[in-house]
């Protein structure tokens, strides 16, 4: 298929994600970056880990999502005593047939919001995280196939680290984006109480259904790269594991392991679905630049001394992009 075709087809296939945004500003004021990275994640086939404070809308914005497109939704708050059964399910005995039946667990719908993922144990971390590579769940003898599209939002606290059991860089590094968000602004602040002090739910409209994403992601995956944008890719990620051969000496003993290849991977097709949002066909250095932090900014980890100069991996990905040149 060549370029114009594609621009069209995107151009046409493209158009319910305004229509997603116009319904989401009738229930949430602001956080525009926070629903269009879902969407990104959602179009891309990828998880998000997401750190903000709390009231920020972070289930509202999910939940909303899935009123909006037509799918089940699951929140799941993570606890010290959770099992991984209390998430994936479990095998239950009924008295009258004399056998065992599966009793599927939340972990079955479209969307999942895991609330303060971090303060879960690992096993039930492990038992999410499996959940979302295999997109799969087995319970007993029985593999159970979980629905498509299947979207994770795993959620952390950053102000309360007490009785937290933090999430391993491996387990970090499934996520596709992770996302910072903060507080909304004076005037956001008020429309807020205008729309939600009353306690009064906001209707919104089924603008799209599963099935329609499913083949949004299809017409995605068609998004035209070229070689020069894999190119780009490559030296943002590769800057993070040898800054010196970028022009990054500075960085050298900041970094203590940097990007993994699933980076590349999810950088490209990042870009891919920022792209279709955007209604093109193509991928443009800008859409690298639009969500590479999101993908970056958690598969960086610092040195000892990159933590006592108080340099963040935020820090680190903004000198990379400024140093490593665009095609």
């Amino acid at each position: 298929m060549d370029i114009k075709e594609i621009n069209r087809l995107v151009a046409e296939e493209s158009v319910f994600i305004k229509n997603i945004m116009q319904e989401v500003d009738k229930r949430i004021v602001g956080q525009k970056y926070m629903i269009e990275r879902i969407l990104i994640g959602l179009l891309a086939d990828g998880h998000i880990l997401l750190e903000g404070v709390p009231g920020l809308a972070k289930t509202l914005a999910v939940s909303t999502l899935a009123d909006i497109i037509d799918a089940e939704f699951h929140r799941i708050q993570f606890t010290p005593d959770l099992l991984p059964a209390d998430i994936i399910g479990t095998m239950i005995y009924n008295q009258r047939e004399g056998t065992f039946i599966p009793k599927k667990g939340p972990i079955f719908a479209n969307f999942i919001l895991s609330d303060e993922i971090n303060r879960a144990p690992a096993k039930v971390q492990s038992a999410l995280l499996e959940a979302m590579q295999e997109r799969q769940v087995t319970i007993g003898d029985t593999t159970h196939k979980l629905a498509e599209p299947f979207l994770v939002m795993a959620t952390q606290n950053p102000i309360e680290q007490e009785g937290t059991y933090p999430l391993p860089e491996a387990q970090v590094d499934r996520f596709m984006l992770k996302l910072k968000v903060d507080y909304p602004n004076k005037e956001e602040e008020k429309e807020i109480i205008n729309r939600m002090h009353k306690n009064e739910a906001i209707p919104v409209n089924k603008v799209v259904n599963p099935d329609q994403i499913l083949q949004a992601r299809q017409i995605v995956n068609q998004i035209y790269v070229d070689e020069k944008i894999k190119d780009y890719v490559v030296d943002l990620v590769f800057a993070t594991r040898e800054p010196e051969k970028h022009n990054l000496p500075d960085l050298n003993d900041l970094i203590e392991y940097g990007a993994s290849p699933r980076a590349s991977i999810y950088l490209i097709r990042a870009a891919m679905a920022n792209a279709f949002m955007n209604g093109r066909g193509f991928v443009s250095p800008e859409d690298i630049k639009a969500i590479g932090k999101d993908v970056l900014r958690h598969r960086i980890i610092l040195t000892y001394e990159a933590e006592a100069e108080e340099i963040t991996q935020e820090d680190i990905v903004n000198k990379i992009f400024d140093e490593v040149e665009i095609p």
